[in-house]
């Protein structure tokens, strides 16, 4: 099947970045897409993708000089994780997993996940891309990876971080936001909703990614460089930098605006971390204690 009419493809030529990450380095968000005619596509899903391989997000981690990758299963594959786990096989120690499931997964095949290395499960509760549960079936779900010492990957967007609150502080796992719960950058940074945010955090069972300026920022034209967003990034790094990831998001699902290239992302990096001990911690440090430990 085609991609979507309006699917923006992923940047084919990303420019080799001026900074060099620290060795080791992780890209703690990003997907594999197909190729669909080995890993189908959901019939439930709400977009179809250009194709990004396994091997393509290898060839972009050699690229920017990233070491490792965190996978994250995408919603166009639904609760089917053959291409995130043909990857994670593919890779070995260089790469671990988000897997997403529903409350009828077995316990055996969770085991099977971890040994793939799968270290956490990731909650969508974006409507215009997947349809969300009811609490129940989530908690069932964290009742069956507690046990492994796995943790919950949420996305969220603003206007429904406040409403799940209480659900994610009653459970027992570390639960990390994906792109900061995608705060409003044009209420700027001091507003009550980013603060109540930014309070969470306070308790250390809670982890930010601070990526994805692309889908936050409010700048047009061809020339963006994401200023608006990096005070919200650096933001939660200088207040919490042993809680805090960095990803590329690619291949950038559902932009429609502009397709950012990934060497510019990676050269937001001494803006947001400015020292080398934050960016140790942003990129290797914080990952490697989270999925490999």
């Amino acid at each position: 099947m085609p991609m979507d009419s309006d699917w923006m493809v992923w940047h084919r030529n990303p420019r080799r970045p001026q900074y060099i990450p620290p060795e080791g380095a992780v890209d703690a968000h990003c997907h594999i897409f197909g190729p669909e005619e080995v890993f189908p596509y959901s019939p439930e899903r709400k977009y179809t993708p250009c194709t990004g391989s396994k091997d393509d997000l290898i060839a972009l981690r050699d690229h920017l000089g990233l070491e490792r990758n965190v996978i994250v299963q995408a919603s166009c594959h639904g609760k089917n994780n053959d291409a995130l786990l043909d990857g994670l096989r593919s890779a070995g120690e260089l790469a671990r997993g988000v897997a997403v499931v529903d409350d009828s997964i077995t316990v055996e095949e969770l085991q099977l996940m971890h040994e793939a290395g799968v270290r956490a499960v990731r909650f969508n509760f974006v409507r215009r891309l997947v349809d969300p549960k009811p609490q129940e079936h989530y908690q069932k779900i964290v009742d069956k990876i507690a046990p492994l010492g796995w943790h919950i990957i949420v996305y969220i967007e603003a206007e429904d971080f406040a409403d799940q609150i209480p659900f994610l502080k009653s459970l027992p796992v570390t639960v990390v936001f994906d792109h900061m719960a995608r705060p409003d950058i044009s209420k700027g940074i001091d507003h009550p909703d980013f603060r109540q945010f930014m309070d969470l955090l306070a308790d250390d069972k809670f982890w930010s990614k601070v990526s994805c300026p692309e889908r936050l920022t409010t700048q047009g034209g061809s020339h963006m460089d994401y200023s608006d967003v990096v005070p919200f990034m650096k933001c939660v790094v200088d207040t919490y930098p042993d809680q805090v990831l960095w990803g590329t998001d690619w291949p950038h699902p559902n932009m429609k605006n502009h397709m950012p290239d990934d060497g510019q992302l990676l050269e937001l990096i001494p803006l947001i971390a400015d020292t080398a001990e934050k960016q140790q911690k942003l990129l290797v440090d914080n990952p490697m204690r989270l999925y490999w430990s």
